[in-house]
């Protein structure tokens, strides 16, 4: 059986989801949040009339007489009449009644008086409202809140944001053979899985709150590890195959968990599968070879994380690949890729259970079945 295809794994972890709740959180504890409702504007941008250039806003024709100085940030800028300047800094508001300003390096001035081309009216003027007016929808809800985004919600007036709750998840390192320091021995293998998910999870606006190892035997152990994680996903790290110790169908069947995907056709990361628990926590079991959890992550991990934010999925940008990648007959294959110009190259180094293809890649490239030479979906 080849499992359900790659692209309808990735689109149905995805529509499982359902989106955390909201919550308000300052600025700069939103950052790397989602947005659980439109960005609107609270005041506009700018607030004021204000001086693009430094230089001197001006009334009517020239030449003008300058009656007073004003600088950003310093009180009342009055009014102009015909015939008036007032000398101004980039960002300062201008006094009633200004026309335009007159940049320095076009002024010519001798004493309080002050002469220049005449400027057609509102050039260098930033007019109240003219990037931003009041009350505009300015990003939408599922928008990722990074520091340009938290920036712009200051510049119109927020001092907080309705953001979606933070995801957590429990990643359960299953495997008698699996050791988690040192130098691994005879018929024992290193854990590389649990050092690449938390950087993982966290660039999906998640968090990986523990990891815990968990013996193949008794499956109760398992079980119960599963039943007592403290997060909306847990993570199964192998034991999602056929083999004698691959107890994690038997053990969710136990929980009586609903199956979303079981089974993805695509190499690396076949023996993956996304199950929910009749409480809504979900279950994801991914290989235990390392590169295998790595595809699997990007393949039904990456989609859940952000239904859960609230986000979209994201379409795949698409690029040019030279070069013959491995094909493997009706499954997509996840490649390690680098750029070269405009297109993007095999890196190689991409069994199973290596890292190293995958850690000098830029991107994975997902080839599809039957790939003809179209361009290819990146994941980064």
């Amino acid at each position: 059986m080849n499992g359900t295809p790659w692209a309808e794994a990735r689109a149905l972890a995805h529509a499982a989801a359902v989106p955390l709740p909201p919550q308000t959180l300052p600025l700069a504890e939103a950052v790397g949040r989602t947005l659980a409702a439109p960005l609107v504007s609270a005041v506009p941008l700018p607030a004021f009339d204000a001086s693009a250039m430094d230089g001197y806003a001006v009334c009517g024709g020239g030449p003008w007489e300058v009656v007073r100085q004003v600088l950003a940030g310093h009180g009342d800028p009055g009014r102009l009449r015909p015939g008036q300047a007032a000398e101004v800094a980039t960002g300062a508001p201008v006094p009633a009644g200004s026309d335009a300003v007159l940049p320095y390096e076009d002024a010519d001035r001798d004493g309080d008086l002050v002469n220049g081309p005449l400027a057609h009216p509102g050039r260098h003027l930033r007019r109240t409202g003219q990037d931003i007016p009041p009350a505009t929808e300015l990003l939408p809800a599922g928008t990722r809140v990074g520091g340009v985004v938290a920036g712009l919600a200051a510049s119109v007036g927020l001092d907080h944001l309705p953001v979606r709750q933070q995801a957590r998840a429990v990643a359960l390192i299953t495997g008698d053979e699996i050791v988690h320091s040192g130098r691994p021995g005879h018929g024992t293998v290193r854990d590389a899985i649990g050092p690449l998910l938390p950087e993982f999870i966290a660039r999906r606006g998640a968090v990986l709150e523990l990891r815990l190892p968990v013996p193949d035997h008794p499956a109760i152990e398992l079980s119960s590890a599963i039943e007592a994680a403290p997060a909306e996903v847990v993570l199964v790290c192998g034991a999602t195959s056929a083999g004698p110790a691959d107890r994690l169908p038997a053990v969710l069947a136990g929980l009586a968990a609903t199956p979303v995907v079981d089974g993805v056709a695509c190499r690396p990361g076949h023996p993956q599968s996304l199950w929910v628990l009749p409480d809504g926590r979900y279950v994801l079991g991914i290989p235990g070879n390392p590169y295998g959890a790595l595809a699997a992550c990007h393949t039904l991990l990456a989609p859940l994380l952000a239904g859960l934010a609230g986000r979209p999925l994201a379409d795949l940008p698409l690029v040019p690949l030279v070069g013959e990648p491995d094909r493997d007959g009706p499954f997509t294959r996840l490649v390690p890729v680098r750029w070269e110009g405009a297109a993007v190259v095999p890196v190689g180094h991409d069994r199973p259970a290596s890292l190293w293809g995958a850690a000098a890649a830029d991107a994975l490239a997902a080839v599809p079945p039957g790939w003809s030479g179209d361009p290819v979906g990146l994941l980064f």
